[in-house]
């Protein structure tokens, strides 16, 4: 390899590390961003969450656009089931947008799922 091909392959290896740094850069703005975006709070969301699951806790929450939405998703549980609520609460007016019942067999496909995503 002569130094002008050397070069050029050290250039492309230092811009692909570079990218890889820009890329989880952008995916830390892009959720600065949405929360930026979101006029209702964590807070309120799950309160208003809550609301639909009378003695439930949440097991985690999200804020995420789904199908052109800015929503906070919320997992929640009750003590009396092993399935999962999740209710979204639209982050713009505070309305719940949806809400689900997850077993436990959807919550393992669920999982394997995102898991599969994130590879």
């Amino acid at each position: 390899m002569d130094i002008k091909h050397h070069t050029a392959a050290v250039a492309v290896a230092a811009l692909v590390a570079g990218l890889g740094s820009a890329t989880l850069w952008a995916a830390n703005d892009s959720q600065d961003a949405l929360k930026a975006e979101a006029k209702i709070s964590l807070e309120a969301a799950s309160q208003t969450a809550l609301a639909k699951v009378p003695g439930g806790t949440i097991k985690s929450s999200e804020l995420e656009r789904e199908h052109g939405k800015l929503i906070w998703s919320f997992d929640i549980s009750k003590a009396t089931t092993r399935n999962i609520t999740e209710v979204q609460v639209d982050a713009k007016t505070g309305k719940v947008v949806s809400e689900t019942t997850e077993t436990p067999r959807q919550q393992q496909a669920e999982a394997r799922k995102e898991q599969g995503e994130h590879k």
